[in-house]
């Protein structure tokens, strides 16, 4: 009886550990292939095709690190911008694309003579056409300040804005800056259409900077749809950022929103607490035009996988980013290979006719919802910035969305990465630090 006990046992044992085991086993399957479910699923952008279009009420970012030297940041042609409440205009995508074009021809253009020899300075004049930057912050200049409203552009190092007594002044929906409306207000004496001038300058109610030089413009000509001027930011004494060191350390950063009809935040010195998942990349040297802020790209991966370009490609040609630029341009052998791997991922979604600069488009009139690859670009020292829909996307209707990158004419031209692909993350510019960095999600 003992041993028929025992036998039993030992027979119940082996069957349990073989019972053990494939539940193991099947826990390991189960696990391996949720983890592969879950790549995939991160490796894709799942959402509806109604939220690629802006809406018609402006919408106040929920997220983001804005601390008290903060500027909001609204599109200029947006329901959040003032000026188009009161003076209502839909987007001329055209006319966006256009100068965005003109916009990347002078940024070539100048980069091309500063080799040369040359120094560039962006905008050399006023006749360049910029009526492709997008986004505006309100300041004030003078005492008491006359609030304007300013495209803010890291491509530019001169803040400048119309004056008084103004000989030819291109359209603009703020009052004309009068200097002599000013009691702080200096000038320094020049003959050309653009004089430097002192005053002060207001960011908020407890950030005013005193003896501010700015270009004092009295014979201005060129598109800038109705703003007041530009606020530079380039990596330049003459900038804001070069002359504020002493209050902000050259620490500036911004977010930009997924939509038109959402705002964003530009802020001037540290914050008190560093953006989750921040990652910083090293500040590039472009030669012969340091106050551009040069990027080193390593790669780019589409729906997890990544692009077979090589890496000759990107280093020969260099690469800047730029808060004025639009889209951003690619060299053709790396736009030619994320427009194939995109649009073999696109394959069930119907093709619409290229729009533009755009050749990659698709017709999403009747789709409810939509499944896009995640593209990634990976940036010296580890630094990666996984697009958010908003920044793959770019929508003309929505029977025309389009692949949100264009090609350079030739590989060795530099890269400009634009503004559409920095959407919704905190782009911060430790320039004491030389260095860059990419928290995302900071604003919706």
């Amino acid at each position: 009886m003992v041993i028929r006990l025992h036998n039993m046992a030992a027979s119940c044992l082996h069957s349990c550990i073989k019972t053990l085991l494939f539940v193991s086993l099947l826990s390991l399957v189960n696990e391996g292939y949720a983890q592969r479910e879950q790549s995939k699923s991160e490796s894709r952008h799942i959402f509806q095709v109604s939220s690629l279009l802006p809406s018609a009420s402006c919408k106040t970012s929920s997220t983001g690190n804005i601390q008290k030297s903060s500027l909001k940041v609204v599109h200029k042609h947006g329901p959040c911008s003032l000026h188009a409440q009161a003076k209502p205009n839909l987007l001329n995508h055209t006319k966006i694309l256009v100068g965005d074009q003109s916009r990347v021809d002078s940024i070539q253009s100048k980069i091309s003579t500063s080799l040369g020899g040359s120094k560039a300075t962006l905008p050399a004049t006023l006749g360049i056409p910029f009526e492709s930057a997008e986004y505006v912050v309100t300041i004030g200049i003078g005492s008491p300040p006359l609030n304007l409203t300013l495209i803010f552009d890291t491509g530019s190092d001169l803040t400048w804005t119309q004056c008084e007594p103004c000989s030819f002044c291109y359209p603009q929906s703020d009052p004309i800056f009068d200097p002599s409306h000013s009691s702080s207000y200096a000038a320094t004496p020049c003959t050309s259409p653009m004089c430097t001038a002192s005053d002060t300058l207001t960011l908020t109610s407890t950030d005013v900077i005193r003896n501010f030089q700015f270009g004092c413009g009295k014979t201005n000509y060129g598109q800038y749809g109705e703003v007041a001027g530009l606020l530079g930011l380039a990596r330049d004494s003459l900038s804001i950022v070069g002359q504020t060191t002493n209050q902000y350390g050259q620490y500036f950063s911004y977010c930009l929103p997924s939509s038109s009809s959402s705002t964003g935040y530009l802020t001037f010195g540290k914050t008190s607490e560093s953006p989750k998942s921040l990652t910083f990349t090293p500040m590039a040297n472009i030669p012969g035009s340091s106050y551009f802020y040069g990027i080193n790209i390593v790669g780019i991966a589409v729906g997890g996988t990544t692009l077979p370009i090589p890496s000759p490609v990107f280093t020969n040609a260099g690469a800047i980013i730029d808060s004025g630029t639009v889209i951003t341009r690619l060299p053709p052998t790396a736009y030619n290979a994320l427009s194939t791997a995109f649009q073999k991922e696109m394959a069930s979604y119907k093709r619409a006719a290229g729009f533009g600069i755009f050749d990659t488009c698709y017709d999403l009139s009747n789709t409810t919802s939509i499944v896009v690859p995640n593209i990634t670009f990976t940036f010296s020292g580890g630094a990666f910035m996984d697009l958010d829909s908003s920044g793959i996307l770019y929508t003309i209707t929505d029977a025309q969305v389009c692949l949100a990158f264009a090609p350079n004419d030739e590989d060795t031209e530099i890269v400009i990465y634009g503004n559409t692909q920095q959407k919704t993350f905190e782009v911060i510019y430790d320039v004491a630090r030389g260095q860059l960095g990419f928290a995302p999600n900071s604003c919706s």
